[in-house]
């Protein structure tokens, strides 16, 4: 896996990475100072599932640009303005999409991101995460292959919820001995899929 660090960052001009590249925060740091423009070509041809409800909605559109420049291609299931809607249906859309193969990936925003991510791990074969910084957003996609990130709309500022999506989206799975949690993780999601507590009574 390439790493690009601070030597590496060129005095002026463009950076062009390739799929899979990470590009260390002060790397980008660096970039930003010197305005130089990171290319990532990591989305060329794969589709991002995006939604928000009222509370995620600005964010949502302040981040779009983002996805288009590396070069994914954005499924907006909506809102498309900031009147109230209930944030476990959006991220039903979302994560549905994921989980059918439809999208590569899926990115929610609410107004803390903490429901949307309890609401789309509901849908099987989803792992949903509230990332609020760069090392939880490289955590989510290195160790547990998160395929939905979820984000507070009105707990991150536009820049910090960029730099959130920019690693989440540049890092790989690590794969290792990290694959076998996922597969874990898998089982149980497999075993209760069915399953009804023993306090819950019938209708």
């Amino acid at each position: 896996m390439d790493v690009i660090t601070e030597r590496e960052v060129p005095q002026g001009g463009e950076l062009r990475v390739a799929a899979g590249t990470i590009v260390t925060p002060a790397a980008r740091d660096l970039a930003r100072a010197r305005g130089v423009k990171i290319i990532e070509g990591s989305g060329e041809g794969q589709t991002i599932a995006l939604g928000a409800d009222h509370g995620g909605f600005r964010l949502k559109e302040t981040l779009k640009p983002v996805f288009r420049e590396l070069g994914y291609e954005v499924c907006d299931v909506g809102v498309h303005e900031e009147k109230p809607v209930d944030y476990p249906d959006i991220a039903q859309q979302v994560a549905e999409l994921v989980a059918e193969g439809k999208a590569a990936r899926g990115v929610i925003v609410d107004g803390a991101g903490i429901g949307s991510a309890m609401a789309a791990n509901k849908v099987p074969g989803i792992r949903a995460a509230l990332c609020y910084d760069r090392a939880s957003a490289r955590n989510s996609r290195e160790h547990n292959d998160a395929n939905v990130l979820t984000l507070g709309g009105r707990l991150l500022t536009p820049s910090q919820a960029e730099e959130v999506l920019r690693t989440w989206l540049g890092t790989p799975f690590a794969g290792g001995r990290h694959t076998a949690r996922i597969q874990k993780i898998s089982a149980i999601e497999k075993r209760y899929s069915s399953w009804t507590p023993r306090n819950s009574s019938s209708s």
